[in-house]
């Protein structure tokens, strides 16, 4: 990835945040974190890489994933108004399991920590 393509990931997944934040109303958006935004070189793509803490599951990794597509034009169409880019990629959204696999190894730090501190 080049700096250029950097920047541009870097801008869209701010105001991609923001318009979630913001202005998106499908409940299946509410608690959706960015993580990271990789852009294709001629900007034709941008793979977004999305967690929630709070998805119940594969059905509720499912639910968030339809609520990112059905939402993509969308949100194209709000950052192709925000940002100045002479061309506004497509997105493409996968689920990152970062945030939730972090989480659950603190649990099990914790749990261990716990454990050798009753024996």
């Amino acid at each position: 990835m080049t700096r250029r393509t950097e920047r541009v990931g870097d801008q869209i997944r701010e105001e991609l945040a923001r318009v979630l934040r913001e202005d998106a109303t499908d409940p299946r958006l509410r608690l959706v974190t960015l993580t990271r935004v990789d852009v294709a070189p001629d900007l034709s793509q941008a793979l977004v890489f999305w967690s929630v803490m709070e998805a119940s599951g594969a059905a509720g990794v499912d639910a968030v994933q339809a609520g990112l597509e059905s939402a993509a034009s969308f949100l194209r169409r709000r950052l192709a108004a925000e940002l100045r880019l002479r061309r506004m990629p497509r997105f493409e959204f996968r689920h990152d399991p970062s945030l939730a696999l972090g989480a659950r190894t603190l649990a099990l730090l914790h749990e261990i920590e716990d454990e050798q501190k009753d024996a």
